[in-house]
């Protein structure tokens, strides 16, 4: 098995996280953490099998962007053993569960966790880490604002012959528009909007 330790791994640190954006997801999850994994696998399709795609080789690093509970790190630990994860979301609340939910694994030095902006992290500065082999976006590009902004700091971030993967609402169209706008207003009390751009996909960066 391979592990790795970083001195950079230690509480989370919000070095240029969006303040404002920050303490709303806190105020939607401070409470809400705690059952969130259990209310969300019913409708948060597709996350397992992003994790199954991922094939993150030994040795090599990997990043979830708005990593929440670290229910999908957790997952992809028990794939990809010998891979060093990380994750970063702007909600410290979050980042609690995730503490808590991995701390076998970030004891041994597997799993990195820090607080950080979506559209605006220093990767080296929080893990030592220049680039991933992987990074993920699971479900959260549709509650960051400047969505547009976090792919584009994403894709700085993949290494040469890495893999961004996406999983994330659609626009629902196959649903009758009643049940379809009724799901559009339930997830806007979340600050959850699906993107009408984004292909829901995995970009090979080259």
């Amino acid at each position: 098995m391979v592990g790795f330790t970083s001195t950079f791994c230690a509480e989370p640190v919000a070095s240029s996280a969006n303040l404002d954006h920050a303490a709303r997801m806190d105020g939607i999850y401070g409470a809400q953490r705690h059952i969130y994994d259990l209310t969300r696998k019913y409708y948060l399709l597709g996350r397992d099998s992003l994790i199954r795609r991922l094939d993150i080789p030994p040795g090599k690093s990997a990043l979830e962007i708005g990593c929440g509970t670290g229910r999908n790190i957790a997952l992809a630990a028990r794939h990809y053993p010998g891979a060093r994860l990380h994750g970063i979301d702007i909600s410290r609340e979050m980042l609690r569960s995730a503490h808590a939910v991995l701390a076998e694994e970030i004891a041994r030095g597997a799993v990195c966790l820090a607080q950080g902006d979506a559209t605006d992290f220093d990767a080296n500065g929080l893990f030592g880490e220049r680039q991933f082999d992987r990074i993920w976006f699971s479900y959260t590009l549709s509650m960051i604002p400047d969505w547009q902004a976090a792919l584009r700091q994403a894709a700085e971030y993949v290494a040469p012959g890495g893999v961004l993967h996406i999983v994330d609402f659609g626009q629902q169209r196959a649903l009758p528009r009643w049940f379809r706008s009724g799901l559009h207003v339930w997830l806007a009390r979340f600050h959850v909007t699906p993107r009408a751009r984004l292909m829901v996909a995995s970009v090979k960066v080259v």
